[in-house]
């Protein structure tokens, strides 16, 4: 078990009398009442307790103890070898403050690593095996690594695992592109070229942070916005990136995309298409969806809009996107045409794009946008010493309902038409909603401009831990990843506040909270809080697998079918909020969003600030739980009996 006691500190260790073992750790409320006292305790069962955070070697029967084992200096330290992090005794290893030198947490944290090597060498060649000196720990391995992120989606093409580069600034260079593919990411899509005639050069500023979160600054933007346009690179560059990455990176494990556009000419699609195909390009998409820039030029968003257009392009890409293999087979490359929201309905340019042979396609291109304006009303980008801005390309998480939308959609629309979804993946979970939405494959940007390529680690992680979370019918109750909210009655540790033997409804402020402190140190002193571990999480090895764990492809689509009309809705069956006690921090945030946006149904004590559900008023509109700051503290349970709705002036018959 692992659990965080805020404004608590140790305060006494019990020990068995009779063995001398530790049995539990009594701790002390850091906060006081209005006589300078604690204003609790607490007790914990344990069987070892380990210092940290600033703890120093200082304790003379400790210092004891530890001479008996390890050489010490002239300082009462132990003697380590900072190469190894070793003492004395090749079994006993030291670092941090103990060391007596590190005195930053980022150094403890060095020696540890450091150490943590000199271990795995040490326990290795007690068993007679030669270990490197450069350290190079091996992965934790669990059956979850095993599991297979392959998906088929379409005839030709196959992904290693559903986890690509959008044709943004991430897939800038060949050079990047043979970094993300070294990364782990399975395939990448270039970034969109023309023909030389067409080239382009930006202007700058052009990639700015999203103002939608506010004054957010720094990693973890939930939006972009671009004005930046196709590559500056030429066609030869992009052909010849093609050649070199297939030469390197096969495509069982890599798949390459080569990213095209022109105008509506056939010519120019054609020359565009049989070059990528010529250069071993794995597949092609057509961007005809650039919102900005491209768009004046009888591009991207220009042919992207028009049905028309958009399935005579295709049919041209698809009839010049052929090659030759080694066995003299004539192939056809896959096709996906890259859509822009900007438009009515997406779906019937979809149906359009499938109507002239491509193989599926990329939804969505970035929405077209205005990001800000500051005092001055200048906006932000802003070009030139004029200041001029255009609208440019809004992307991240602030556009993935969207995105959402657009790929259930066409989902629904084209059952099996191949989708890469695109428009804020940030996370293995958030790739799991779009491939339950349709997407077989999700590009990402975004996330990689609010980081680095290392992020693939933790979405292939990720996903397969989601798959295989689905195949333990133990696990049933997890939220993804989660554990599910359990009662402090079920599960101390959930909340360490055990129930109080009083009828009277306590909050936590003021008096009330001492009150509360109070009752619950009484009770704390006569039961510590238990250490017995759950019979199912934790558990080594892991339980059997319930069954199969589903494959990317069985879980395409899931979420389709329960996506349709608002008159599909049942009717019948009705919520209402409830709110735990237990965890509510007597905010009044819920009643103050019902009182003035919703039903008035939330009565709140103006002394205790206690919110009550008026039951009869409740309409079940989950806006209170949308703003409560604490996961699951409000849950919409089952309305008992039918909904009737208050019409204000009766309907007359």
């Amino acid at each position: 078990q692992c659990e965080f006691l805020p404004y608590y500190t140790p305060s006494a260790v019990r020990t068995d009398p009779a063995t001398g073992r530790i049995k539990a750790l009594e701790l002390k409320s850091t906060q006081t009442t209005e006589d300078g006292e604690s204003a609790g305790s607490a007790c914990v069962s344990c069987c070892a307790v380990i210092s940290a955070f600033g703890s120093e070697l200082a304790d003379g029967p400790v210092k004891d103890s530890l001479k008996q084992v390890v050489d010490l200096d002239s300082w009462g330290y132990p003697v380590v070898d900072p190469s190894t992090q070793g003492t004395s005794d090749p079994s006993v290893f030291v670092g941090g403050d103990l060391g007596g030198v590190t005195k930053l947490t980022v150094e403890a944290a060095a020696d540890g690593k450091l150490a943590a090597w000199s271990m795995h060498q040490y326990l290795q060649q007690l068993e007679g095996l030669t270990v490197p000196d450069d350290a190079t720990l091996p992965g934790f391995h669990t059956a979850i690594d095993s599991v297979d992120l392959s998906v088929d989606v379409c005839p030709g093409l196959k992904l290693p695992n559903p986890y690509g580069l959008a044709s943004a600034p991430p897939t800038t260079t060949s050079a990047m592109i043979r970094r993300a593919f070294e990364a782990g990411w399975g395939f990448a899509v270039t970034k969109t070229y023309g023909r030389d005639k067409d080239i382009v050069s930006n202007v700058s500023p052009r990639i700015v942070r999203g103002s939608t979160s506010g004054e957010l600054y720094g990693p973890g933007q939930g939006s972009f916005l671009n004005i930046e346009l196709i590559s500056e690179k030429s066609q030869a560059y992009w052909e010849q990136s093609i050649r070199e990455l297939k030469a390197d990176f096969d495509s069982s494990s890599n798949v390459l995309i080569a990213s095209i556009m022109a105008g509506y000419n056939e010519e120019d699609w054609t020359i565009l298409a049989e070059g990528a195909a010529a250069a071993g390009a794995d597949a092609v998409e057509l961007n005809m969806s650039c919102p900005h820039g491209m768009g004046e030029k009888g591009m991207g968003l220009a042919c992207g809009q028009n049905p028309d257009m958009v399935e005579d392009i295709c049919r041209w890409v698809k009839a010049a996107a052929k090659r030759t293999n080694e066995n003299g087979e004539v192939v056809s490359l896959p096709v996906f045409a890259k859509l822009t929201p900007n438009i009515t309905d997406i779906v019937d340019i979809a149906k359009r794009a499938k109507a002239g042979g491509a193989d599926g396609v990329t939804a969505i291109n970035t929405v077209s946008g205005l990001m800000h304006l500051d005092d001055e009303g200048q906006a932000w980008p802003k070009v030139g010493k004029e200041a001029r801005t255009t609208y440019g390309g809004v992307s991240g998480n602030a556009i993935r309902p969207m995105a959402l939308k657009a790929v259930s959609a066409i989902s629904k629309a084209l059952p099996g038409f191949a989708i890469l979804a695109t428009g804020g993946c940030d996370s293995a979970a958030v790739a799991k909603q779009f491939l339950h939405a349709g997407a077989k494959g999700i590009q990402i940007c975004s996330a990689v401009q609010n980081q680095d390529y290392t992020v693939i680690h933790d979405y292939k992680t990720g996903l397969q831990a989601l798959l295989y979370l689905e195949a333990r019918d133990d696990l049933k109750g997890w939220n993804g990843q989660s554990r599910p909210m359990e009662s402090s009655k079920a599960n101390p540790w959930v909340k360490p506040e055990p129930s109080l033997d009083t009828n009277e409804k306590l909050p936590d402020f003021g008096p009330y909270f001492h009150k509360k402190e109070q009752l619950k140190s009484e009770q704390r002193a006569k039961s510590p809080l238990p250490m017995k571990p759950s019979e199912s999480y934790g558990v080594r090895p892991a339980p059997a697998l319930s069954s199969s764990v589903p494959s990317v492809n069985d879980i395409v689509a899931k979420a389709v079918p329960r996506i349709g009309a608002w008159y599909e809705l049942s009717q019948e069956e009705h919520v209402i909020a409830k709110i735990d006690p237990e965890l509510c921090i007597n905010c009044g945030k819920c009643y103050m969003t019902c009182n003035d946006n919703g039903y008035q149904a939330i009565s709140f004590d103006e002394m205790t600030h206690i919110p009550e559900i008026v039951k009869d008023d409740c309409t079940g509109c989950t806006l209170c739980v949308s703003v409560c700051p604490v996961i699951d503290c409000i849950e919409m349970v089952p309305r008992d009996g039918p909904y009737i709705p208050e019409r204000g002036i009766p309907i007359q018959n």
